[in-house]
């Protein structure tokens, strides 16, 4: 990309931005990393368990369905790892993702994964490192190394002001699930 077209998609990216918020799970189980090989824009490629926070959905929840859907894995979180802004110009758009740490119960290895999923798969951090440019992206690594660094934040720091599930209309914060 030249200057010219730089300056082009920081005008178009700016006018109307809104970053894209993802959730992300990382389990480890005997030294190995649970990831999804998937398609993405044309790509086959290795991330975490991760995807798109829904309308009124909590991002807790958020996390556990993507888990579930992608691996057929239920997952239990434990503690958000970080939060991680990536512009990925390829796509041009601009993720948020909030990672998390927890555990794995109750595989459903019947459960069809989403369409883009190729397939459910342990590595170790010798083999993610050895696959750097087969990662859906540097987040990958990066919130992997959080995690080896020890970085915890308790769930509680999350609040949620969505409307009952009930159907109720008053906004008032939501249990965490």
């Amino acid at each position: 990309m030249g200057a010219q077209d730089d300056e082009l998609w920081v005008t178009i990216h700016f006018m109307v931005w809104k970053p894209s918020v993802t959730v992300a799970a990382i389990v480890e189980r005997d030294r190995r990393f649970l990831l999804v090989e998937e398609a993405a824009n044309g790509r086959v490629v290795f991330n975490q368990p991760a995807g798109h926070l829904e309308p009124e959905e909590t991002l807790l929840d958020a996390v556990k369905r993507e888990v579930l859907e992608e691996t057929g894995w239920h997952f239990l979180p434990e503690a958000m790892v970080g939060i991680y802004l990536y512009p990925d110009r390829d796509e041009g758009v601009t993720y948020l993702r909030i990672c998390f740490l927890g555990s794995c119960h109750g595989h459903e290895p019947d459960r069809p994964p989403d369409e883009a999923i190729i397939r459910v798969i342990w590595l170790t951090l010798e083999e993610l490192m050895s696959m750097r440019e087969k990662l859906r992206s540097p987040m990958v690594l990066h919130c992997i190394d959080d995690y080896r660094k020890g970085r915890r934040y308790p769930l509680t720091m999350l609040n949620h002001y969505l409307p009952a599930k009930s159907g109720a209309s008053t906004m008032a914060p939501r249990k965490r699930s």
